[in-house]
Protein backbone atom coordinates (compact mmCIF):
# COMPACT_ATOMS: atom_id res chain seq x y z
CA UNK A 1 0.00 0.00 0.00
CA UNK A 2 0.84 3.59 -0.69
CA UNK A 3 -0.62 7.15 0.12
CA UNK A 4 -1.43 8.74 -2.85
CA UNK A 5 -2.98 11.87 -2.17
CA UNK A 6 -3.34 14.09 0.83
CA UNK A 7 -6.34 16.40 1.67
CA UNK A 8 -6.02 20.01 3.01
CA UNK A 9 -9.32 21.99 3.57
CA UNK A 10 -8.89 25.88 1.78
CA UNK A 11 -11.03 28.07 1.76
CA UNK A 12 -10.50 29.10 -2.30
CA UNK A 13 -9.03 26.76 -4.35
CA UNK A 14 -7.64 29.07 -6.79
CA UNK A 15 -5.69 30.85 -3.91
CA UNK A 16 -4.80 28.00 -2.37
CA UNK A 17 -3.21 26.83 -6.37
CA UNK A 18 -1.55 30.33 -6.79
CA UNK A 19 -0.26 30.05 -2.91
CA UNK A 20 1.25 26.13 -3.50
CA UNK A 21 2.93 27.00 -6.87
CA UNK A 22 3.97 30.44 -6.76
CA UNK A 23 5.62 30.52 -2.69
CA UNK A 24 5.96 27.02 -1.78
CA UNK A 25 7.37 25.95 -5.23
CA UNK A 26 5.11 23.20 -5.97
CA UNK A 27 3.60 22.38 -9.11
CA UNK A 28 -0.07 21.63 -10.67
CA UNK A 29 -0.55 18.24 -10.91
CA UNK A 30 -4.40 18.14 -11.79
CA UNK A 31 -6.87 20.67 -11.87
CA UNK A 32 -10.36 19.11 -13.04
CA UNK A 33 -13.78 20.04 -12.62
CA UNK A 34 -15.37 17.88 -9.99
CA UNK A 35 -18.94 18.77 -8.84
CA UNK A 36 -19.45 22.57 -8.14
CA UNK A 37 -15.99 23.34 -6.92
CA UNK A 38 -12.11 21.42 -8.65
CA UNK A 39 -9.97 18.93 -8.13
CA UNK A 40 -7.38 20.14 -7.82
CA UNK A 41 -3.68 18.80 -6.87
CA UNK A 42 -0.14 19.73 -6.28
CA UNK A 43 2.95 18.32 -5.78
CA UNK A 44 6.65 18.51 -5.06
CA UNK A 45 8.72 19.50 -7.86
CA UNK A 46 11.53 17.42 -6.41
CA UNK A 47 9.20 14.04 -6.35
CA UNK A 48 6.72 14.90 -9.15
CA UNK A 49 5.18 10.95 -8.84
CA UNK A 50 5.06 11.56 -5.29
CA UNK A 51 2.08 11.81 -2.79
CA UNK A 52 -0.47 14.21 -4.49
CA UNK A 53 -1.96 17.25 -1.78
CA UNK A 54 -5.57 17.88 -2.83
CA UNK A 55 -6.41 21.26 -2.27
CA UNK A 56 -10.09 20.99 -0.90
CA UNK A 57 -12.76 23.14 -0.77
CA UNK A 58 -13.93 23.89 3.24
CA UNK A 59 -17.58 24.44 1.75
CA UNK A 60 -19.26 21.32 4.56
CA UNK A 61 -19.97 23.26 7.80
CA UNK A 62 -18.24 20.78 9.44
CA UNK A 63 -14.80 21.35 7.33
CA UNK A 64 -14.62 25.25 7.96
CA UNK A 65 -14.74 24.87 11.49
CA UNK A 66 -12.38 22.04 11.90
CA UNK A 67 -10.23 24.30 10.33
CA UNK A 68 -10.75 27.27 12.42
CA UNK A 69 -10.06 25.20 15.61
CA UNK A 70 -6.84 23.79 14.35
CA UNK A 71 -5.68 27.37 13.43
CA UNK A 72 -6.72 29.03 16.61
CA UNK A 73 -5.15 26.41 18.91
CA UNK A 74 -1.88 27.06 17.26
CA UNK A 75 -2.06 23.14 15.57
CA UNK A 76 -0.60 22.75 11.85
CA UNK A 77 -2.82 21.25 9.48
CA UNK A 78 -0.19 19.02 7.91
CA UNK A 79 4.01 19.16 7.48
CA UNK A 80 5.68 19.26 4.56
CA UNK A 81 9.49 17.82 4.87
CA UNK A 82 12.46 20.14 3.61
CA UNK A 83 15.60 19.08 2.72
CA UNK A 84 17.12 22.82 3.45
CA UNK A 85 14.70 24.41 5.89
CA UNK A 86 16.74 27.71 6.55
CA UNK A 87 17.08 28.38 2.23
CA UNK A 88 12.96 27.39 2.41
CA UNK A 89 12.54 29.68 5.33
CA UNK A 90 13.83 32.19 3.40
CA UNK A 91 12.83 31.84 0.04
CA UNK A 92 9.52 32.06 1.09
CA UNK A 93 9.78 34.89 3.90
CA UNK A 94 11.13 36.76 0.79
CA UNK A 95 8.04 36.17 -1.00
CA UNK A 96 6.00 37.34 1.59
CA UNK A 97 4.82 33.66 3.11
CA UNK A 98 4.24 34.94 7.00
CA UNK A 99 5.93 32.63 9.00
CA UNK A 100 4.58 32.51 12.62
CA UNK A 101 7.65 30.10 14.11
CA UNK A 102 10.99 30.64 12.90
CA UNK A 103 13.15 27.38 12.02
CA UNK A 104 13.88 26.03 15.79
CA UNK A 105 15.21 22.71 16.87
CA UNK A 106 13.43 20.63 18.07
CA UNK A 107 15.04 17.41 19.26
CA UNK A 108 15.61 15.54 16.11
CA UNK A 109 13.67 17.60 14.29
CA UNK A 110 14.26 21.31 13.01
CA UNK A 111 10.87 22.77 12.44
CA UNK A 112 8.91 25.92 11.36
CA UNK A 113 5.30 26.72 10.77
CA UNK A 114 3.68 28.97 8.31
CA UNK A 115 0.16 30.27 7.28
CA UNK A 116 -0.80 29.19 4.20
CA UNK A 117 -3.39 32.48 3.64
CA UNK A 118 -5.88 29.77 2.81
CA UNK A 119 -7.03 29.01 6.66
CA UNK A 120 -4.09 26.65 7.49
CA UNK A 121 -0.90 26.41 9.73
CA UNK A 122 1.63 24.21 7.66
CA UNK A 123 4.68 22.60 9.43
CA UNK A 124 7.83 23.08 7.66
CA UNK A 125 10.12 20.14 9.11
CA UNK A 126 13.88 19.12 7.90
CA UNK A 127 15.21 15.87 9.83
Amino acid sequence: MRIPFCSLFVDDQEKALKFYTEKVGFVEKVNVPAGGARWITVVSAEDPEGTQLVLEPNQHPAAATYQKALVADGIPATALMSSDIQKDYERMSALGVVFRQKPIQMGPVMGAIFEDTCGNLIMLNQV
